[in-house]
């Protein structure tokens, strides 16, 4: 079933709303102010706002070049299309991104194949239909739903780690169909790309918006050891596709790596149930990483290394991927305590 998201729902406000403007001022063709509206939208308050400011920029160059262009140079398709490579090159100058490209040359195009293009007073007209449709999108993006980073974050954490979940508990008794796991990592790392993008929004929206909207930096830190751990999870299960099977290992070596991934799973999930406040606090190291139970997992990956050194050193190089998902399962619990004695004090 699909869902309605925010995200669509706002674009076509802020187009309904763009193009209403323009209806009502007598502004033609109102088509390139919902255009521009639909394109503007961005995840995030500070991206919409820096985006607007890059459109003013960048539209204002190209319609100033376009109006030079007309004036002096004609509006023949080669004439176009040189102007167009030169403000592609202008903005590719000044860094801009595609979408932001992509509506100049709207804007361009826009002033340079319609008539009565000589006039000064045209081009200030297709300028101001462009900029509602983007001050529109800005505006709904504020308003109307206005991004809730924390809120979908964490629940793509939690989708993450669930295909994690599931992939490191069946990987070494390989339980799954091939076709079965295949599916699964390729959709964790499609959530982990996505969780990658969503943190670069959320700590650029509270490096530059700070001082509208404050976010705690002890929660930020967490989300970010949240991201590490899964991470280094699948991390993990890279090395067991690449190493483990191929190195014939023996029913015990099985048995110890089974044991110890799921009591890490077991960790990782009671830390999720710690950061939504599930579990007293007088309890919350129940469950935890134990140093000794780490060095002994150790020892035992290195028992009758010299008897078969090649077989061993496959077997090594996965058990020290799991030690180093277990040392970023106990900075997880670490920043955790921070942050929630921080909140309780």
């Amino acid at each position: 079933m699909i869902t309605l998201g925010p995200r669509a729902l706002k674009t076509g406000v802020a187009v309904t709303i763009a193009l209403y403007i323009c209806y009502y001022f007598g502004l033609e063709p109102a088509v390139f102010s919902g255009i521009a509206a639909a394109v503007s939208l961005q995840p995030s308050i500070y991206r919409t706002w820096k985006q607007m400011l890059d459109q003013l920029m960048t539209n204002t160059l190209g319609a100033i070049i376009a109006l030079f262009a007309v004036s002096f140079l004609g509006d023949n398709p080669v004439i176009i299309g040189v102007v167009l490579i030169i403000v592609i090159l202008i903005s590719l100058k000044l860094k801009m991104e595609s979408n932001i490209i992509s509506l100049t040359l709207v804007t361009v195009l826009a002033i340079m194949s319609a008539p009565g293009n000589e006039d000064w007073l045209f081009t200030l007209n297709r300028f101001v239909i462009i900029m509602i449709g983007i001050f529109s999108a800005f505006l709904i993006n504020v308003l109307l739903f206005p991004p809730k980073f924390k809120q979908s974050y964490y629940k793509k954490v939690q989708g993450a780690f669930q295909t994690l979940s599931l992939l490191l508990r069946t990987a070494i008794s390989n339980e799954l169909t091939e076709k079965t796991f295949k599916e699964n990592w390729e959709i964790l790392k499609k959530d982990i790309e996505k969780l990658e993008e969503l943190y670069r929004i959320f700590d650029e929206e509270r490096e530059k918006m700070s001082k509208i909207n404050p976010l705690d930096v002890r929660q930020i830190v967490v989300f970010k050891q949240m991201l590490r751990t899964i991470k280094q999870g699948e991390g993990v299960l890279e090395l067991i596709d690449e190493h483990y099977f191929q190195s014939k290992t023996k029913v015990e070596e099985n048995k110890l790596f089974d044991q110890y991934l799921e009591h890490l799973i077991k960790c990782h999930e009671y830390y999720f149930l710690k950061y939504e406040g599930k579990v007293k606090i007088e309890d919350s190291d129940t469950i935890s990483i134990n140093e000794e139970e780490l060095k002994l997992f150790f020892e035992q990956l290195l028992i009758n290394y010299k008897e078969d050194p090649d077989h061993k050193m496959r077997i090594i190089t996965v058990g020290v991927s799991v030690i180093e998902y277990a040392f970023q399962l106990q900075r997880f619990n670490k920043v955790l305590d921070g942050y929630i004695k921080r909140a309780t004090d």
